[in-house]
């Protein structure tokens, strides 16, 4: 009887250690297994110096405007809470099998490498030497199979069109920012039909832009690696997990914008007393 009981305990052990070596990883532990988590703990300096940079090169905004906006944007944009909707929307949009083959991707030494990669290529300071490299690149790979696998990346990837669309929400949400500030009559509705109108030469700019960043980000990977990297992108896992993320991201970027101008004004006439 004695032997028995243990036999039955053992049995209950291996079922129960089983079940859990297979369970689906949850949402958050697919977030942090890919290269999302550490490129999110960098978006508000990324957000905060991209709409400076954008701000300086337009020339129509004074400097102290222009580092008011980019502290307040730092200041709006948490790498906490767009974590945890990200972990909120994986959870909503994927299922168990979705997850798991995702998780399993970046177990594999090839999505670390490339996440490594995408990590080190998406820091603030290493878009000056993106600029640098850029047309030595495009000249290097003009005509070769890395640079006709670039539309299938770009189309797998959501990459152009998901700045688009980003590009031209913060734009809104600043433009609106500056109307609120100086009082200005312009409606938001006229201001979105300009931008919209400019979307198609805004395109054309973050496209070269997305293929001067995928030159450079991937170009220490084989072609064999970057048909894997697409082969997963393409996947319905990879597909969907794209697609959850870009959108995720996308609200979580452009959700706090709606608020700035009330944010940016409080702050300037506290400057003014």
């Amino acid at each position: 009887m004695r032997f028995r009981g243990v036999i039955r305990s053992l049995l209950f052990a291996s079922v129960m250690l089983a079940g859990l070596a297979q369970a689906s990883p949850d949402a958050r532990q697919v977030l942090e297994a890919s290269s999302i988590a550490d490129m999110v703990a960098q978006y508000p300096e990324m957000m905060s110096q991209g709409v400076q940079d954008g701000l300086r090169q337009s020339g129509q905004v004074p400097a102290m405007v222009t580092d008011s906006i980019g502290f307040v944007v730092r200041s709006m944009v948490s790498a906490a809470t767009i974590e945890r909707h990200l972990v909120a929307d994986l959870d909503a949009g994927l299922s168990d099998q979705q997850l798991q083959a995702v998780y399993d991707w970046y177990q594999t030494p090839v999505a670390q490498k490339i996440s490594e990669a995408e990590v080190a290529a998406s820091a603030p300071a290493a878009w000056a030497e993106v600029r640098r490299q850029a047309q030595a690149l495009n000249e290097q790979h003009r005509g070769t199979p890395r640079a006709r696998l670039f539309s299938r990346f770009d189309s797998a990837s959501r990459a152009t069109e998901s700045v688009v669309d980003t590009a031209i929400a913060v734009q809104l949400g600043l433009g609106s920012a500056l109307a609120a500030l100086s009082q200005d009559s312009v409606r938001h509705e006229s201001l979105r039909d300009q931008l919209e109108a400019q979307r198609p030469a805004l395109r054309a700019m973050v496209e070269q832009q997305v293929y001067d960043s995928y030159l450079y980000t991937y170009q220490d990977l084989s072609l064999q690696e970057l048909q894997l990297y697409l082969e997963f992108l393409e996947s319905g896992a990879g597909q969907e997990f794209t697609r959850v993320v870009t959108d995720s991201l996308q609200r979580s970027i452009t959700e706090p914008l709606d608020s700035i101008g009330a944010r940016l004004t409080g702050l300037m006439n506290f400057g003014r007393q």
